[in-house]
């Protein structure tokens, strides 16, 4: 980690749980990963868009996309949420607290720290006590309720152009970690970065690992990811709807801002990134929905946790 010394005690407490986020997802990212291609074939359908952004084969190079609005509409842990509701693991008033989250986000285009350590605190307290594998289960079933047809074809597209040319593929998302892993997987990407929750022998405890995978914890989970793995940043590409995650983008050599949000987009202008928008009327003038920071701990990657536990000790 680096040295924190000059920042104040609240900023390096701060950084240092950004960094422990990025680590930790980088570590549940990989053994997921590596799960999931020993378990299974790619189950991604072919886009039918052609993408406008060339990629070149670079086996040093990899694709960073973040999930929630730019290859997925709408927020990952929002039809989670559903599933989980569907499936009784909360009551309506739970379900209407969560609601009234996500439109507060929606509406607000900010994030509240304290609403969004509400929004934690709510999701981690649905899951406590539940097994992974009970909710990598239902994930598995949400997605195809929910997710799959949700799945941007132009997006899907870029993706496809990278691991045509021979790269690796990641999601980078606040959403937990078993939830993007399988939306990886369903779309045939090399594996995913999200938000890690701790378990113990299989069970979640209501912990988090750091803190949400979200703003500066993304670019640290990328890092962490491009060390162990021996990409070059300055050859990789990112690509997100979101100002929250400009810490990221700034981290490649090559950002792209997709159905970017008025602050991403203002950014990415400044700076000539490329700009790509696959959505059509009032979609396009609706901001990316934050909200998947204020709840990215809901079954967060626990596996990860214990195993990051261990290597520390």
């Amino acid at each position: 980690m680096a040295a924190l010394g000059w920042l104040t005690p609240r900023k390096r407490s701060a950084t240092a749980r950004s960094v422990l986020a990025g680590e930790a997802a980088a570590e549940a990212g990989l053994r997921s990963t590596q799960e999931s291609h020993a378990a299974s074939e790619a189950e991604a359908a072919k886009a039918d868009e052609v993408p406008d952004f060339p990629v070149f084969g670079d086996n040093r190079a990899a694709a960073f996309f973040d999930l929630d609005n730019t290859v997925m509409q709408g927020a990952a842990i929002f039809h989670l949420g559903r599933g989980l509701y569907k499936r009784k693991f909360f009551q309506r008033r739970e379900l209407a607290r969560f609601a009234w989250q996500q439109t507060w986000f929606r509406l607000a285009g900010v994030e509240d720290p304290e609403h969004m350590q509400d929004a934690r605190d709510s999701a981690l307290s649905i899951v406590k006590g539940h097994r992974v594998a009970e909710l990598m289960s239902i994930g598995e079933e949400v997605y195809d309720e929910y997710m799959a047809d949700r799945i941007w074809p132009g997006t899907r597209a870029l993706a496809q152009a990278h691991l045509d040319a021979g790269q690796q593929v990641w999601l980078v998302t606040a959403a937990p970690v078993e939830t993007a892993t399988i939306i990886a997987r369903r779309l045939g990407l090399t594996g995913a970065l999200g938000t890690v929750a701790e378990s113990i022998d299989g069970v979640y405890t209501g912990k988090l690992v750091g803190e949400p995978l979200h703003g500066p914890a993304k670019a640290e989970a990328v890092r962490a990811l491009a060390a162990t793995e021996g990409f070059d940043l300055d050859r990789c590409a990112a690509y997100s709807d979101s100002h929250n995650d400009i810490p990221m983008l700034s981290l490649v050599g090559h950002p792209y801002a997709i159905n970017p949000d008025t602050k991403l987009r203002k950014h990415a202008r400044r700076l000539d990134w490329r700009l790509r928008d696959y959505r059509t009327g009032r979609k396009a003038a609706k901001v990316g929905i934050p909200a998947a920071a204020g709840v990215g701990a809901l079954a967060g990657g626990t596996a990860a946790a214990v195993a990051l536990h261990r290597r520390r000790r």
